[in-house]
């Protein structure tokens, strides 16, 4: 998996810690589209844990006006309606879940070094994301936009589902962009020398996540 790869490129690099930093899907009942989230550990399905560096999550809730600081679950493949996000949420005991936390944080875990996650809602538990929007999404985070059109053409009842998606969206990033504005250099941990992100510079909606 290139995440991977360019986690252990950049360890081999001596980067200092990992955040991961983007947005997530809601598992627990009531979270909106744009509630920022901090992570006290990223959970997995098969039983693995991954705590946070606690102090580092408590500066950055901090710095973001007191953001909660949660459990997260890490998946491989997208979590889509609220059936699975119950269970999932039963299970774990998640607020909320995002592919490849999980993977940062086990790299994290790997190399010692300090970890957390600082997220915002995207999608809520109780919402069930359009077939158009699963298959236009690509692990890096950039929009597939012929599977999208194609996948209107094949169903264009999906189209007021895929607006309140897109919508949805919109409020997370721009969440996601105040937070991040709203963090030093060093997103909160000023002692550190070098930070790695675990999401691309370009976001879903074509502006550049400044990191």
């Amino acid at each position: 998996m290139k995440l991977a790869s360019d986690l252990e490129e950049a360890v081999a690099d001596q980067a200092a810690a990992i955040i991961s930093f983007g947005i997530a899907g809601g598992l627990a009942p009531g979270l909106k589209p744009g509630t920022c989230l901090i992570a006290r550990s990223v959970l997995t399905a098969e039983g693995e844990c991954y705590p946070a560096d606690l102090d580092w999550a408590r500066k950055l809730s901090l710095a973001v006006g007191g953001a909660p600081i949660v459990d997260f679950a890490g998946v491989d493949t997208p979590v889509v309606g609220p059936a699975a996000k119950r269970e999932l949420h039963v299970k774990t005991g998640a607020v909320a879940v995002y592919m490849e936390s999980h993977i940062a944080a086990r790299m994290a875990a790997k190399y010692n070094l300090p970890f957390v996650a600082f997220r915002v809602v995207a999608d809520p538990a109780e919402r069930q994301l359009p077939h158009a929007a699963l298959v236009g999404m690509r692990r890096d985070g950039s929009v597939a936009i012929g599977a999208v059109l194609k996948s209107l053409l094949a169903q264009p009842r999906q189209i007021p589902q895929l607006v309140r998606t897109a919508l949805d969206a919109r409020a997370a990033f721009s969440a996601l962009f105040r937070g991040r504005e709203m963090l030093t250099g060093s997103f909160g941990f000023g002692d550190f020398r070098e930070l790695l992100l675990d999401v691309p510079r370009e976001n879903i909606l074509g502006g550049s996540l400044p990191v």
